[in-house]
């Protein structure tokens, strides 16, 4: 079967692995849900100014 040396490093691939796929997982949403918020504050933005601008033309 295996001898402990490579079950040790059998166990320590399984564990890189495992972490490298969890952060992956946590980084994907993190980045969507920062791209989407940025995304929604840049079109807020653009909202308040052009109806800024439409209130001074009015006055």
């Amino acid at each position: 079967m295996f001898e402990f040396s490579q079950y040790l490093g059998f166990l320590l691939f399984l564990t890189i692995l495992t972490i490298g796929f969890w952060l992956m997982f946590f980084l994907v949403g993190f980045v969507s849900y920062w791209v989407t918020g940025a995304s929604w504050e840049m079109f807020k933005e653009k909202r308040a100014k052009k109806r800024q601008e439409e209130q001074s033309v009015k006055i």
